[in-house]
């Protein structure tokens, strides 16, 4: 009988992949960053052509959220990120002031390991491609296991495509043999450079252990906070617009509302004429009760079901033109499951007596869980958005804008990113919207613009003010005078 062994397999194949990025990046490595466009662009073309049969694939594989949104994803990646990242030079001469004498010259990072959601597998690694080759690196994917066919037909594609346009066989690569042991031996090949891990918490850890910089797009929890300045009906079409797409599986999207009390009839109204359904106490508990397993992570079988669907599993009923659950709370806990991410059209729903208030829940919510992902607030008084932009521990902010569609940069000017990564203290390297430039390292150059002797001059100077200070005779006449030396032999070294 013959016993095979997966994960000596996928070690063994992780060393295989990672040896040969090397060797591959190196090449690489010496590309003008017109040819490295050039391939990226060719592989975004290829790839758009297969944007909806791989939307069908993912949603068919994995069980979660819409086709036909992930059907837009895919094409955002294919098309508005590649708008992101036109004329963006991230390799050779990036940066040059002639006046100055300085110039920042961009170096890939190397061998780069990429963890993608089973959520947004298609998109995730779509965008995770193109910006790698886009700034020079080679990357391998370790496909997610619920989405390993989605991810593998993705990957050949680009594979493909990207070779026959020039990039060295290697640069792009993934796992066949996917096990913890192979991805975690990724991580820890000397070679390797950067880990991105998108949405798998569950190898984050691993990532830390291999001593390598890892970028994060983890958890988000954010809340979505109306304040009474709010144009309503907009905030609520935004919010509903935002948790329902793709049945909420975007980390970035609104988990909770927060409602200055003044107005928390008319936006409950509001939601309510939109489809939101508020549960009654017991229909939230019972729902609750299913979100999450009893060691407190997201039950993977609840993530991007519908609102019916959902209700239907807890035992209770909605019509059929209800498209999100809402859950009137108090308190933010630990042990509260509205407290949470919930990857599915489910929101919490708080009222607080006014912005200030507000703040403090928002703030609550924030550093339950996720480190502070993003912070939504829809209102028109300048001085209170300055407050929150300001005061939040939050690694990014949207303004009168939807947080799934604002985060990825679709409906704000924020890069066009699928990686977002994790707040102001958060499990990653960066809480930017990641693009090419995150995957580079920036080269210092210097010119000589003056010589020794003028440095010396400026010691001396320094020097016989420090002594001329210290006599007894020293005066503020002659500190002003010996002042306006020092400044004036500053000035001339400025001038040569």
């Amino acid at each position: 009988m013959n016993i095979i062994d997966n994960d000596l397999l996928s070690i063994q194949e992780a060393r295989i992949l990672a040896e040969d990025a090397r060797e591959a990046q190196k090449k690489l490595a010496s590309f003008p960053q017109e040819k490295l466009d050039a391939i990226v662009a060719c592989m975004a073309k290829e790839i758009d052509k297969h944007a909806a049969e791989l939307a069908r694939l993912s949603y068919e594989e994995t069980d979660y959220g819409i086709w036909q949104d992930k059907y837009i994803k895919n094409r955002f990646v294919c098309e508005y990120l590649m708008n992101g990242l036109s004329g963006m030079r991230c390799i050779g001469i990036i940066k040059e002031d002639q006046t100055n004498k300085t110039m920042d010259v961009g170096v890939p990072i190397g061998v780069i390991v990429a963890l993608c959601p089973a959520t947004s597998p298609v998109s995730t690694t779509i965008y995770k491609t193109l910006i790698a080759v886009k700034s020079g690196n080679a990357i391998i994917f370790s496909p997610h296991p619920r989405a390993k066919d989605t991810i593998s037909r993705t990957l050949d594609i680009l594979i493909k495509t990207a070779e026959e346009n020039g990039l060295p066989e290697g640069a792009l690569a993934y796992l066949h043999t996917v096990t913890q042991s192979g991805t975690t031996e990724l991580m820890n090949h000397p070679v390797t450079s950067l880990v991105m891990n998108t949405g798998v918490p569950g190898m984050l850890k691993a990532a830390h252990r291999s001593g390598k910089p890892v970028i994060y797009g983890g958890a988000g929890n954010g809340p979505a906070f109306i304040e009474r300045t709010a144009d309503i009906k907009q905030a609520v079409k935004d919010i509903i617009d935002s948790k329902t797409f793709d049945n909420g599986i975007v980390s970035a999207a609104e988990q909770s509302i927060v409602v200055d009390g003044c107005i928390a009839d008319e936006v409950k109204r509001e939601l309510q004429n939109n489809g939101a359904y508020f549960m009654t106490e017991e229909e939230s508990q019972k729902l609750g009760a299913l979100l999450f397993l009893t060691d407190g992570r997201l039950d993977s079988e609840m993530v991007g079901k519908s609102a019916q669907e959902l209700a239907k599993r807890a035992g209770f009923y909605v019509s059929s033109n209800v498209v999100l659950l809402l859950s009137e709370q108090k308190y933010v806990f630990d042990t509260n499951p509205y407290s949470k991410e919930k990857l599915c059209p489910v929101l919490a729903y708080y009222i607080e007596d006014d912005w200030m208030h507000a703040c403090e829940k928002c703030i609550e919510l924030l550093l339950t869980e996720g480190n502070g992902h993003t912070l939504v607030i829809h209102s028109k008084d300048d001085d209170v958005i300055r407050q929150f932009i300001l005061k939040k521990p939050v690694g990014r902010v949207l303004v009168n804008t939807p947080a799934t569609f604002g985060s990825m940069g679709a409906t704000t000017n924020l890069f066009p990113a699928m990686t977002l990564g994790s707040g102001s203290a958060g499990e990653g390297i960066t809480s930017d919207n990641v693009s090419p430039m995150n995957l580079i390292y920036v080269r210092k150059v210097g010119y000589g613009v003056r010589n020794t002797e003028q440095i010396k001059r400026l010691t001396e100077e320094r020097d016989s003010v420090c002594q001329a200070a210290q006599q007894p005779e020293f005066n503020q006449e002659n500190r002003k005078m010996l002042q306006r030396i020092l400044e004036t032999v500053i000035e001339e070294l400025k001038e040569k």
